[in-house]
């Protein structure tokens, strides 16, 4: 399987239900490192996943829906808890209706998978991976 991962970021503040979530209970912000990683089996025809400018391009489209946003405010999120893991998932499935629409090219409809990941530090991240 071949793969191309892109990056970018997101600042975001939220607050979580649940006592699990100790003192996050409260508003607070989260930076988020975002990298979208695109699979595939075999190469296009230019000998390249997908192009990594388009795919820079259309992550950089989804995160700054989010970007300086605060997720308690955003209808798309009522009475949900925004996690890592959650966000991963909303990225990821964002990315895919993108593809689907052509956003990516041609070629991106060779892809066989998607893998968004968030990186909350240098130690701690999530991921969420689809089938495309």
């Amino acid at each position: 399987m071949f793969s191309i991962t892109v990056r970018d970021h997101i600042m975001i503040a939220h607050s979580f239900r649940g006592e699990v979530f100790g003192p996050a209970q409260r508003l607070h912000g989260a930076t988020f490192l975002v990298d979208a990683t695109f699979r595939r089996e075999q190469l296009d025809d230019d000998n390249i996943v997908v192009d990594i400018g388009l795919a820079t391009q259309e992550l950089g489209a989804v995160v700054s829906e989010l970007n300086y946003r605060n997720l308690d405010n955003e209808p798309d999120f009522a009475g949900i808890n925004t996690s890592t893991e959650f966000l991963a998932k909303v990225i990821a499935d964002r990315l895919a209706e993108r593809i689907a629409k052509g956003a990516l090219g041609e070629g991106a409809r060779g892809l066989a998978g998607l893998t968004v990941s968030l990186h909350e530090s240098h130690v701690a991240w999530a991921s969420y991976e689809r089938a495309l």
